[in-house]
């Protein structure tokens, strides 16, 4: 699965290395990048493919999305945001996304890409008895970006006009993990290639199936163990990615 991840490039910034509009003026909090420890419900940077006009060419756009989708049948609670009493969609299946009830419609024609530095998991201890899980970041070996495959959607709250600007929310896809990563956690993210990355945007084709049933750039993820302080969301900063101090060996007893 995918519940944590880094990102510390602004969008603004991220917009013009990838040649895309960047639609995220005023809708994400100051300072919100870096960030080292992302969780979900916090507002993220998208990259998606639209029109401006129905007979004009797609273009890539950077826009803010809330990370948990929410999908546009959900209720509203009495504070008329979206009732999120159920569990949040951070992640999708790959194998089941086009089948999905929540998010066969976004699978459509809603797909987006998820820049991230890298992402956290945590690897069960294996060990005699119980232990604490061991953290790990996964990211590049060069240090660019990652893009994760996922779906977006619109939501407004029933009977509201249609001037009333929507919440745009998006899921993370998850596929097996392979190789090393496997070792660690039995899904990962599901990232796109650049090579890809028009091809998995474009909103007028279908769901290319191949690229769901790809890894993307697994051939670049590297894994390095960090310490727990990425346990706790309070935490931000780039020592949540640093290396983990190596564990100091016990003295013997005599």
């Amino acid at each position: 699965m995918c519940g944590r991840f880094a990102v510390t490039t602004d969008p603004a910034l991220l917009a013009q290395k990838i040649q895309a509009l960047d639609e995220t003026a005023g809708t994400q909090p100051a300072g919100s990048a870096p960030n080292y420890n992302v969780a979900p419900t916090t507002t993220i940077s998208s990259v998606v493919k639209r029109h401006t006009e129905p007979e004009d060419e797609a273009t890539r756009r950077v826009r803010s999305m809330r990370w948990g989708l929410v999908p546009p049948w959900a209720k509203a609670g009495p504070d008329g945001n979206p009732d999120t009493k159920g569990p949040l969609l951070i992640n999708a299946r790959a194998e089941t996304v086009t089948e999905s009830p929540a998010f066969r419609n976004s699978a459509k024609n809603k797909r987006c890409l998820i820049p991230m530095d890298g992402w956290y998991e945590w690897m069960p201890h294996r060990g005699e008895g119980k232990g604490p899980k061991t953290p790990f970041y996964l990211h590049t070996e060069d240090g660019e970006q990652l893009f994760a495959a996922g779906l977006w959607s619109t939501w407004r709250p029933k009977g509201a006009e249609r001037d009333v600007a929507p919440l745009l929310s998006c899921t993370i896809i998850t596929t097996d993990s392979a190789g090393a990563l496997a070792d660690i956690h039995d899904r990962m993210p599901l990232t796109i290639s650049r090579a890809d990355w028009d091809r998995w945007l474009d909103p007028d084709a279908p769901v290319d199936e191949g690229l769901l049933r790809g890894h993307g750039d697994l051939d670049r993820i590297v894994v390095r163990e960090v310490s727990t302080l990425v346990n706790n969301v309070r935490n931000n900063g780039p020592e949540l990615i640093a290396a983990a101090p190596p564990q100091p060996e016990q003295a013997e007893l005599f």
